[in-house]
């Protein structure tokens, strides 16, 4: 495995609720987090709405041009839940029940008034897709090729996270240190950029505040280069202080 490699994933949110407003989406970050820690790189994030032509043009693109695809919401037993024809119907494959998703649904539901229609369509998947493990609610997430389509529900969505872990190939995580001076992000500027274009290997990143009516910002230096990461942080703040600044390490 190429450990310098930059294995990178997108994000397809999909739902009407989330679009209008009516559900605030809690999955990106904690999707974020869990890629980096399996050395993978987030790359791009999209919203859709509950639409056939509009999920399958996204999950099209995004499995293009990247080596992952993961999208949250669409596979609950509604009629509106239509993720998983959507993307069968991308990648050119009939929507099939998966008899272990069917045996999983069956067990949960046998004390709680048994399997119906509804119920069976969280067993729907398109064919010659993996299950992946939902602890909770028996309903399964779904691999197919590079996609992987979980719950938009978050805690569920972390549960089939926890499954995935470990089983995706990956490169190094990427780490991150972050400095913090109270200083107007424009009048560091030219130190950020001289900074950055000295270190190949990083990253960085301005995030300015305003606080107890001071203005201030957060310099975040990233690299998958622990070696890197930490000679161009201790440049950065060398130029800062040089230039007067009073740099608080681990940020403000």
């Amino acid at each position: 495995m190429d450990k310098d490699r930059i294995w990178t994933a997108g994000l397809l949110i999909i739902g009407d609720e989330i679009l209008s407003g009516r559900t605030q989406d809690r999955n990106i970050a904690q999707i974020a987090v869990w890629l980096n820690l399996q050395g993978i790189r987030l790359a791009e994030v999209r919203i859709v709405a509950d639409d056939m032509a509009r999920i399958g043009a996204a999950v099209n693109a995004l499995r293009a041009q990247n080596d992952y695809l993961f999208t949250t919401g669409g596979i609950g037993p509604t009629h509106d839940d239509i993720t998983v024809d959507a993307v069968a119907a991308a990648l050119g494959l009939p929507v099939v029940v998966h008899p272990r998703a069917r045996a999983a649904l069956e067990a949960y539901y046998e004390g709680r008034g048994g399997m119906t229609e509804a119920r069976l369509r969280m067993a729907r998947v398109p064919e010659g897709a993996d299950l992946i493990e939902n602890a909770m609610s028996g309903a399964p997430g779904i691999r197919v090729g590079n996609i992987f389509i979980l719950a938009g529900v978050p805690h569920i969505a972390s549960l089939m996270l926890e499954a995935l872990s470990g089983t995706l190939e990956g490169g190094r995580p990427l780490l991150s240190r972050t400095l913090g001076c109270w200083v107007a992000e424009s009048e560091v500027a030219d130190i950020l950029s001289a900074t950055e274009r000295a270190h190949d290997a990083c990253q960085i990143g301005s995030y300015p505040f305003f606080r107890e009516g001071k203005v201030g910002a957060n310099f975040v230096v990233r690299s998958a280069d622990a070696a890197a990461l930490e000679s161009c942080v201790a440049d950065l703040m060398h130029r800062l202080e040089t230039d007067g600044r009073a740099v608080a390490d681990g940020g403000i």
